[in-house]
């Protein structure tokens, strides 16, 4: 099972990208929005991160983590759709991480497409989202590139410890509906998903 973009390949992540995942996470650049610059043991990814992706990807094709392969530079990251716990209806959670040396180049933003229209195309939910920091502006780009919208603000409790500007989640959607709309030139253009899973 593959998706093509015009400059990766999108797989589901396998036992063997644990070095690659562990490599990734140990950037405290990389990991600044996510647990303030603290990297994923190894340990943790290998026993729990890669086996819990595998089952997802198992029990629903097309959820879970796919590692993306820059056609070019090899490893470049990876892109995730996952069912929330406590879901109001069909809805995805968009995640992704990058290598640093590949920020600002547009690879976030074609994965992202590409999952959208995974979501939408064949797996049939009716909402993504995506949330990240409010600080993070690089991040709410690629959510803004990708046709999201802001959706909502959330500010942290007085107890979290990271700086004041970077307290606040910010929380991003596209509905089906907006979609199907096509008035995104991607939505339309778009290769669809069914010739590209294998």
């Amino acid at each position: 099972m593959i998706i093509e973009t015009d400059r990766m390949v999108l797989r589901p992540i396998t036992t063997a990208d644990a070095d690659q995942l562990v490599r990734l996470d140990s950037d405290p650049t990389v990991m600044r929005y996510v647990s303030g610059g603290t990297p994923t043991p190894a340990d943790t990814i290998a026993e729990w991160v890669i086996p819990r992706a595998i089952d997802e990807m198992a029990r629903r094709p097309g959820v879970g983590i796919w590692a993306a392969v820059d056609v070019r530079m090899g490893f470049a990251g990876w892109f995730s759709l996952r069912a929330p716990r406590h879901s109001r209806g069909p809805e995805l959670e968009l995640t992704y991480r990058l290598r640093r040396n590949l920020w600002g180049c547009g690879l976030g933003t074609e994965g992202s497409r590409a999952m959208m229209t995974l979501a939408f195309g064949e797996l049939g939910t009716l909402r993504v989202f995506a949330g990240t920091m409010a600080a993070n502006t690089a991040s709410r780009r690629v959510m803004e590139k990708s046709g999201m919208h802001l959706a909502g603000l959330h500010h942290a409790a007085d107890g979290d410890r990271r700086d004041r500007d970077e307290r606040g989640e910010v929380e991003y959607e596209l509905l089906r509906s907006e979609w199907e709309t096509a008035r995104f030139p991607w939505a339309r253009s778009a290769r669809p998903i069914s010739h590209l899973i294998a």
